[in-house]
Parts: C-alpha cells; sequence; structure tokens
C-alpha cells in the first residue's frame, strides 16, 4: 500500500491485517453458513460481478458466499457476461443494463488500456478506441440475430470489420479480430454469455434496451454509476485500497480512477503494510473487525474468488515466497481461508463420480481446521454432485 490518500488530510486511522482481512470476510459474506442466502441473488458480490473462471466458477463462489446452489444449473435471474479484464462475470439478470453503463470506458485513454494490443493500429488508422468499441457493437449486434459459438461469431466479424479491427493470428493461421474488443463489445451490443458452454455461446440478452445498444463514450459530466460506481463498490468490497491498487483491479488508467475517487474516504494505516483508503460507511465495520466473535470462517474459496482478486497481495499473503504458490502464471489453485489468512491451497482431484482433494499447508492445521476443511470438501463434492473421497 501507498500512503497517499487523495482529497483526505489528518491523521490516519489504524488497523491490523487481520483485522483488515476478517473484515473482508464478513463484508465479502464469506462468514454466512451454508444456504443462508434467500437467493442465488441475494450474494453482495454480484454487484461488483463474479468472475467464471475455473471448473467451480462463479457458482461455487456463490456457494461460499450462503448461496443455495450446484454445478449442475445456472439459475434463470442470472446473467453471464464479459466485463472486467474481459473476464466472463455473472451477474442479476435484471441489473445487466446498469452493469453496461457502469463498465464503459473512463476516457479514451481507458478505453485504450482495455483494449491492449489493438489500439495501436486502431489509433494508427485515426480512429479513437471508444469510437471503435462502439462500431464492434453495433456490428455485433446486427450480427448476432441468433446464438453463435465464439468461433462461429469470430467468422463474421471477421467478414464484416476492416484491416484495422484485424490481426493475423499465428497459433490459428487464420486472420481475425483482436480478442479483447471482441470480448467487451459484446455487453455494448447488449448480449450476454450462455452459461456451460465451451467454446462460449453469444446470444442476445433478453429485454436488454435497444436505446442502449453501442452507448459505449461517457459525456464529460457522466461520474454517477449508481450503485454500481465500479470504484465504489472495489473500496467496499477489497478496502481499504489505493488509486493504483483500484486501477490495477479495474484494468483503467491510475489518472482515470483518481479523478473518480470519493469524498467520504478516511486514510487507514495497516500495521506494517502502509496506509490506504476506506469508505467512511465501512469504518463502523472495520472497527468490529478488530476483535474475532466465534469460531473462525473456514472456506475453500476457488482460484479467482474475488478475495484473491484485491491488488494488495502483500497484505493478502505477506510470505513473497508463497506468491507464485498462490499466484502462479498457470494452473492457480484454490486458497484455505481461515478467518481470512490463507492457510494452505487446494486442488479439485475428480475420479468416477468421487472428488478428492489434493492440500497443501502452509501452517499446521489445529483439530478444529481440519474438520472444517473435510466439511467444506464434503459441500463442493454436493455441489459438483459429487462424492468426497
Amino acid at each position: 500500500m501507498a500512503s497517499r490518500t487523495p482529497g483526505r488530510d489528518g491523521a490516519a486511522r489504524t488497523a491490523t491485517r487481520s483485522q483488515v482481512l476478517r473484515h473482508r470476510v464478513r463484508v465479502q459474506q464469506l462468514d454466512r453458513a451454508p444456504g443462508a442466502a434467500r437467493a442465488p441473488t441475494d450474494v453482495v458480490t454480484l454487484d461488483l460481478g463474479v468472475q467464471d473462471t475455473g471448473p467451480d466458477g462463479s457458482l461455487w463462489a456463490l456457494a461460499v458466499r450462503g448461496a443455495d446452489v450446484t454445478s449442475q444449473h445456472w439459475p434463470d435471474d442470472l446473467a453471464l457476461a464479459w466485463t472486467l479484464r474481459g473476464a466472463p462475470h455473472a451477474y442479476r439478470r435484471h441489473d445487466l443494463p446498469a452493469v453496461q453503463r457502469a463498465v464503459r470506458p473512463y476516457s479514451d485513454a481507458d478505453a485504450g488500456k482495455r483494449l491492449l494490443n489493438a489500439t495501436t493500429p486502431l489509433r494508427a488508422a485515426g480512429i479513437d478506441p471508444t469510437d471503435a468499441l462502439a462500431h464492434v457493437a453495433r456490428t455485433m449486434r446486427r450480427v448476432v440475430t441468433h446464438p453463435l459459438d465464439k468461433g462461429s461469431l469470430s467468422t463474421r466479424m471477421t467478414a464484416e470489420l476492416t484491416e484495422p479491427y484485424l490481426r493475423w493470428c499465428g497459433p490459428c493461421h487464420a486472420t481475425h479480430m483482436y480478442e479483447m474488443p471482441f470480448r467487451l463489445a459484446a455487453l455494448h451490443a447488449g448480449l450476454e454469455l450462455e452459461p456451460g458452454t465451451s467454446p462460449p455461446v453469444v446470444r442476445r440478452a433478453p429485454g436488454f434496451p435497444t436505446a442502449q445498444v453501442a452507448v459505449v463514450a461517457r459525456s464529460d459530466d457522466d461520474r454517477d454509476d449508481g450503485p454500481f460506481d465500479l470504484v465504489r463498490l472495489v473500496l467496499h468490497l477489497l478496502g481499504p485500497l489505493t488509486p493504483k491498487q483500484v486501477a490495477s483491479f479495474l484494468d483503467a488508467p491510475v489518472k482515470d480512477v483518481a479523478a473518480r475517487w470519493p469524498a467520504d474516504v478516511v486514510p487507514v494505516a495497516v500495521a506494517d503494510v502502509g496506509t490506504a483508503d476506506l469508505l467512511a460507511d465501512d469504518v463502523e465495520a472495520l472497527d468490529a473487525a478488530a476483535d474475532a466473535d466465534g469460531p473462525p470462517a473456514v472456506r475453500l474459496v476457488g482460484p479467482y474468488d474475488l478475495f484473491l482478486q484485491a491488488r494488495d497481495r502483500t497484505l493478502l499473503v505477506p510470505d513473497a515466497a508463497r506468491h507464485k504458490a498462490l499466484w502462479p502464471v498457470l494452473g492457480r489453485p484454490g486458497a484455505v481461508l481461515v478467518d481470512g489468512e490463507v492457510a494452505g491451497t487446494w486442488r479439485p482431484r475428480a475420479t468416477g463420480g468421487r472428488l478428492a482433494l489434493e492440500l497443501d499447508e502452509w501452517v499446521p492445521w489445529d483439530a478444529a481446521t481440519r474438520r472444517a476443511v473435510a466439511a467444506e470438501h464434503e459441500r463442493l463434492a454436493a455441489f459438483r454432485g459429487a462424492a468426497p473421497a
């Protein structure tokens, strides 16, 4: 964490590392009992989007937060869309139009950062990244009149678009459009992903407002995203954080995030870590997390769970030597959380209708932790429709 806290002066509050982690567990509802959620949509992390990457994906992330869901059934009131960092995320279906407004680029520089290697040829051709994203969205909307798998849609889009939008792909031995414009334009085109499809199938999102299709650019005074303000949501669910850390999570320029930084933040100095900002409304909850009450919450969180996506990895795992084990470039494991602390990693091993876990204990587990991990193992197996091995 850095010491810079925009727009806020005075002495910082203090907190311990374990207090911050416990606060995140509570605010992300990782301490809720199985089945405690009234419905699959009754999970707060759906406001920001729940990443659907890995074998258990977003549904397991909802299950460990108290939702009664299984891997075999996708709830009708949830939708899946490519959004943050181009990754698939689950949302409440009725929130999709508001989500589309919230994920519009903050600026043309932001759009260019999000489009990665597509930005250079587009700008060389005199096309602003925001305009390019809108053009791809309009084209995609016109092409997708019925569900199309990703390969078929890519072929159709390649035939529709001109050279600045296309590239030669060595592994495919073919010319097709750049990946990030393809993914990021889909929701702006009013399209969603069909859950459980591989390769993914893209289809029109029922009821998506026609007037919002391909509306990508923001006006100069367009700074109010309401309850889906991404900067505020990241600060609420993962705070305290700095603008640089929030920008890294959103894959946005630090300048744009700092310009939208909330005025109602307070600086928090975390012992042995640094100072960052927390929303004022969350200070009471952070204070309450100073004291552990009841048995610690033990959870098997997936490799791309929001809890592990915070960009202050030194706070999450102080031992830098452990970072490569938890966040390798390929093949990430899940994490065993004990009261917010990463106490080890887990990998599923499924054979013949039975699910085993490969566990790596980072610290010695006591008997209570072992019993809790065994219970979570049974919970994961039931979620998959398997028996624990």
